[in-house]
């Protein structure tokens, strides 16, 4: 085992602190990790405060990783020391099921996947995650991130990216189609900017105006107030894909009505509460009601090399490790454009 510095939440609700955690030596088919940047996600703040439920403590969040490869097991095939490299939600999966088979690793019927933090991996240790000096994973869970993309902007794509770019990609978000993403916020700035390098037209729809310019600057063709009693009646029947990214419930019978015959309204971000449902909704203009998770290892490649070859990664405000506790109180009060990255060296 070796030691590293990291910050964890000791307990629910607790503010994290700087600990030391163990990484498993590295084994046949392991990468180390030097980890330069981790992002901060929302749910980084709900696992750590148990909105989602028990969780395991000491907890060391983070699943937003981007680092240098410093060292490979004998057996490794796809790495080298001195890779670029990312890790994102999952660094493990039953690698058996019809799921895993088919490169959808992330919705795994064998177990399910192992989060990168706040799970239980096949050893039997508590998993930890990337707001640490270094990290040892499985050389399959590991992506390489393109030269074109610096560390600390990539980093956040390894959730808000291909959390956004999964669903898009599924539901053929592209030239003809109209998008819209519901909050500009971490995911929700990464799915304007994605939705409009596919070919479609995007509209931001937000509580106020007040990131109207930046939502523009980002690829959106449109910029609505959800506050606004106005735009739903203006935009009824309007989409094709509604994105929902944000983590606050929605009245959703309101925002399918935004879509067209056979739309679809798309979460990605996932409120604590229940949300509440007139079935007419869906039944009236045969509407689809979905989910979406991350993305497998081969669709997080793929999303980190569109990216690259579009030319961007997310808007950070980087950090150091001593501000972890008051960006996650900017996160909940909304006051960060658009991702706390942390700057690990500072650990």
């Amino acid at each position: 085992m070796t030691t590293v510095a990291a910050y964890a939440a000791p307990s629910a609700k607790a503010p994290l602190e700087r600990t030391t955690i163990e990484r498993r030596q590295v084994r046949e088919f392991d990468v180390l990790i030097d980890i330069k940047f981790a992002g901060i996600c929302h749910s980084d703040i709900h696992q750590a405060r148990e909105g989602w439920g028990e969780a395991i403590f000491p907890m060391v969040p983070g699943h937003e990783i981007a680092g240098v490869v410093t060292e490979v097991g004998p057996g490794v095939t796809r790495f080298a020391v001195g890779d670029r490299v990312g890790v994102g939600c999952m660094v493990d999966s039953c690698r058996e099921c019809d799921n895993c088979k088919a490169g959808l690793e992330q919705y795994c019927t064998g177990g399910g996947m192992v989060g990168t933090y706040n799970a239980v991996g096949k050893d039997g240790e508590t998993t930890y995650g990337g707001y640490a000096e270094k990290i040892v994973v499985d050389e399959n869970y590991v992506v390489r991130i393109p030269e074109g993309l610096a560390l600390d902007v990539a980093a956040p794509l390894l959730c808000a990216g291909i959390t956004t770019y999964s669903p898009l990609k599924h539901w053929n978000a592209g030239p003809g189609k109209k998008v819209a993403v519901v909050g500009l916020g971490g995911l929700g700035h990464i799915g304007v900017k994605i939705a409009h390098a596919l070919g479609a037209e995007v509209t931001v729809l937000s509580q106020s105006l007040r990131k109207k310019d930046d939502g523009l600057k980002l690829g959106a063709a449109h910029y609505y107030a959800t506050s606004d009693p106005e735009t739903f009646k203006e935009l009824a029947g309007s989409f094709d894909i509604i994105l929902s990214t944000v983590s606050a419930p929605l009245g959703l019978d309101a925002y399918l009505s935004l879509l067209k015959t056979d739309g679809a309204f798309v979460n990605v971000g996932a409120p604590e509460e229940p949300v509440a449902l007139n079935l007419f909704s869906v039944i009236g203009g045969r509407k689809t009601l979905a989910g979406s998770g991350i993305g497998g290892i081969q669709e997080t490649q793929e999303m980190l090399d569109f990216c690259a070859e579009h030319g961007f990664g997310a808007e950070i405000e980087l950090i150091s490790a001593s501000e972890i506790n008051e960006a996650y109180e900017r996160v909940l009060a909304s006051d960060v454009r658009y991702r706390f990255v942390i700057d690990t060296s500072t650990i």
